[in-house]
């Protein structure tokens, strides 16, 4: 395949379903899947795992675990475990969650930064197979190691990846990780500012941005009908617009366009005031934050984020035929 392509999965599907598109897309050169761990609707772990027993190539990653939910130590094994089950296969994808979800269930998430710092740097010594004494704001662990007693016990290649959104999360994860999961539902314009920020990371920690992976969640509905495939992404769209209208303002979204959204939408939003909402979103912008269209158009879309700085793009297939979008970009997206 010409081009570095990878699947994301939330919880559209049932969960075997879902592991006969991750083979599918397997037999059709893709990377890597990113399994979703969003709400409180489906864990990443269990569906991750599956993957890992149902493939032999593929690459398995969290598309993300939040670092509030799940002492380091624990992500640390279990993520040891999965490396067990797939070596060399498997992603940490790790973020700092979200509100009100985070509140609802009783999680105070202040000063995300050095909570994240804190995680990263404790379960990344606990995978090179260290023994950790760490007493921080967030994690204390006094004299831990993974108690390996039965299998391998070398240090483990598990590449840690920060899902970053804003400008302060993404330096930092241009300076302690991996590489980045870039989020969706942005404009390729939005990933100026990431690739500056990114960078501006990596220079404090003495290395080159080409040094950070950045792979990119791109929403992706795509149809031989056109306007099929548009109202497919229109309303998950108009449900961000109510819910992160920030990240759509920077994306080039218009104020007036997310006060109109605001009127209509509470959170959390009914079935009916999604559908009264998204009569409110044109087509326009549907396309400038979505792969969406044809499969030419959504190729070209595509394209942009790559463009944009992106090394992978994510695919997060909307509508019935996901192996039309798999076979889609079974050969790439160049020209």
């Amino acid at each position: 395949m010409a081009d570095r392509v990878a699947l994301y999965l939330q919880d559209a599907h049932d969960i075997r379903e879902a592991m006969e598109y991750v083979q599918y897309a397997e037999s059709r050169g893709f990377e890597a899947v990113w399994q979703a761990e969003s709400r409180l609707v489906r864990d990443a772990i269990v569906p991750m795992s599956a993957f890992a027993a149902t493939t032999r190539r593929i690459k398995i990653g969290s598309g993300v675990i939040n670092n509030w939910t799940r002492n380091p130590a624990v992500i640390a094994a279990t993520f040891l475990t999965l490396d067990d089950l797939a070596p060399d296969r498997i992603f940490l994808g790790i973020g700092a969650w979200w509100d009100p979800l985070a509140a609802k269930v009783g999680i105070q998430r202040r000063k995300p930064l050095l909570a994240m710092r804190e995680v990263v740097t404790v379960v990344r010594k606990l995978l090179a197979r260290q023994r950790v004494t760490f007493h921080g704001e967030f994690v204390h662990l006094d004299d831990v190691e993974l108690d390996v007693v039965h299998g391998r016990k070398e240090p483990r290649n598990v590449p840690i990846y920060i899902g970053a959104t804003g400008p302060k999360m993404m330096a930092l994860s241009g300076e302690i990780a991996d590489g980045v999961l870039l989020n969706y539902l942005v404009s390729p314009k939005y990933n100026e500012g990431a690739m500056a920020q990114l960078e501006l990371g990596a220079k404090k920690a003495g290395r080159s941005i080409d040094e950070i992976d950045r792979p990119q969640l791109v929403v992706c509905s795509v149809d031989n009908d056109r306007e099929k495939a548009l109202d497919g992404a229109r309303k998950l769209v108009t449900q961000y617009l109510g819910q992160q209208p920030h990240i759509m303002k920077a994306s080039g979204v218009s104020q007036e366009l997310l006060d109109e959204i605001h009127q209509v939408l509470t959170w959390p939003a009914t079935e009916e005031q999604i559908e009264e909402a998204m009569k409110l979103v044109p087509d326009d912008v549907v396309q400038m934050i979505t792969a969406s269209g044809t499969p030419e158009e959504v190729r070209a879309k595509v394209r942009e984020y790559v463009a944009a700085g992106a090394t992978c793009p994510v695919l997060y297939p909307l509508g019935p035929d996901v192996r039309l979008m798999i076979d889609t970009f079974a050969n790439g997206y160049s020209d």
